[in-house]
């Protein structure tokens, strides 16, 4: 190695953390951007490992003790049951999920291939991110009334539409089946499972779904962009894809474990879980057992964020650096930026949301927008009027007001986000992605 970019790389690895001030300096400016709306009880907290093993915890706007609902994060905790039921001879990465199901069901497979629990935990089933016959009748709690025999019932009938392990293609029916699959075979239930394989063993006592007394107390209500507390979510069927609940230092402790590939007793088999296993249409992600792992000069980021109805979360580390950050807010406004950024300076923090203005529209022109449209096949946007105004909702998803700018561009005010429609469909952009969607109707 050249001996400057040999001094470079030293000086990277050797780089600490951002102090407690600077760190609550920038979760300051994105709180503000919350308490803008007028509301109370906004926050974030973050959490920091560092080299020496040392835990931070910083908190602006809500206790640094307080309990979040962690989504999709739960998804690589149900990864690690998967590798540690494997380290003990119960599942193969390779078996079938259908071995783990009530023989009734039918598992759906394509040119002899079947879903394995390794394809699954990668996230290349072939199953669509979310089931079609997901109808929630609360948009608000979405999958609290998807039932287990909707789950069937949807497997049994539902045709691959590209071979299995062939693409990535993120998918919480895949996780939330695999949770389910491995429930089965335990004999127990999901919370039951991750407590007694996962929680238990590292001392993890502030993750749960149920909550203690104490954890409740503690639970801080979560927000829609707009200032407005949202209820929690229930997954009593796709748990394993995101029903957990947790606290910043319970995911530090969570984090030492995946860092320390020697410790006892789930070193080793979490080691497993964030070795590279299926590329990504990025050439510079690859995913491991439910990790995101993202390949950087030095050093790659093992990563996963979540989101429920009001709340964004981020965990994330680097191998080489030693080091690793939670990021969970009680709002419902991505932190991903927070968490890349405390990892590697590098990554830019998001800006603030552009300032948009409203402008009037003719109804007849209004009437021309409202229909269903197809962003893909589990995801639709329907949008409707009611006298001057427009209306959208995504699907599992509430619905919101849209305001004008123009005649064909709108904006969403409870999340950075706008739409613009088209003769032929509307293009959802937020998050830096540009979505086309058809009109069906």
């Amino acid at each position: 190695m050249h001996f400057i970019a040999a001094v470079a790389l030293l000086a990277s690895l050797q780089q600490p953390l951002p102090s407690d001030s600077a760190v609550r300096s920038m979760l300051a400016a994105r709180v503000q951007t919350f308490a803008d709306t007028g509301k109370h009880g906004e926050g974030i907290v973050v959490g920091l490992l560092e080299p020496t093993g040392r835990r931070r915890v910083i908190a602006v706007g809500v206790d640094s003790n307080g309990v979040f609902e962690i989504g999709s994060i739960t998804k690589v905790l149900t990864a690690s049951i998967l590798a540690d039921m494997v380290d003990h001879g119960k599942v193969r990465l390779d078996d079938p999920v259908a071995k783990y199901l009530p023989p009734a069901v039918r598992v759906p497979s394509r040119n002899g291939k079947q879903i394995t629990l390794l394809d699954l935990a990668t996230q290349s089933s072939g199953l669509p991110r979310m089931p079609t016959n997901f109808t929630p009748r609360d948009s608000l709690n979405p999958y609290a009334d998807y039932t287990v025999q909707q789950m069937y019932t949807f497997l049994s009938g539902y045709q691959l539409t590209r071979d299995v392990g062939a693409e990535y293609e993120y998918s919480n029916l895949g996780v939330g089946l695999l949770g389910h699959a491995l429930a089965l075979k335990a004999g127990l239930s999901y919370e039951a499972l991750v407590r007694q394989r996962i929680l238990a063993p590292l001392g993890m006592r502030e993750t749960a779904i149920t909550l203690t007394p104490t954890m409740r107390a503690r639970l801080v209500p979560g927000h829609e962009i707009d200032g407005r507390v949202v209820p929690n979510w229930d997954l009593p069927t796709l748990a394993g894809a995101g029903a957990l609940r947790s606290t910043a230092a319970d995911m530090l402790r969570f984090l030492i474990a995946n860092l320390d590939s020697t410790a006892l007793p789930l070193g080793h088999t979490l080691r497993e879980t964030h070795a590279a296993r299926h590329a990504t249409s990025d050439p510079n992600l690859r995913i491991g057992l439910a990790w995101h792992i993202l390949s950087r000069p030095v050093g790659n980021i093992v990563w996963h964020n979540g989101g429920t109805g009001g709340y964004r979360s981020f965990t994330g580390f680097d191998q080489a650096r030693r080091i690793g950050v939670v990021v969970l807010s009680n709002v419902n406004s991505s932190v991903d930026d927070v968490g890349f950024h405390l990892l590697d300076e590098t990554f830019p923090l998001r800006p603030p949301p552009q300032q948009h203005t409203e402008v009037a529209v003719d109804s007849l022109v209004l009437a021309r927008f409202v229909g269903e449209y197809e962003l893909a096949p589990a995801f639709h946007i329907t949008v409707t009027r009611d006298g001057a105004h427009l209306f959208v909702q995504a699907t599992a998803q509430p619905q919101f007001p849209i305001f004008a700018e123009s005649d064909s561009t709108f904006f969403l005010k409870v999340v950075d986000a706008q739409v613009t429609f088209r003769p032929d469909g509307l293009v959802l952009h937020q998050n830096g992605q540009h979505l086309p969607g058809r009109k069906l109707h």
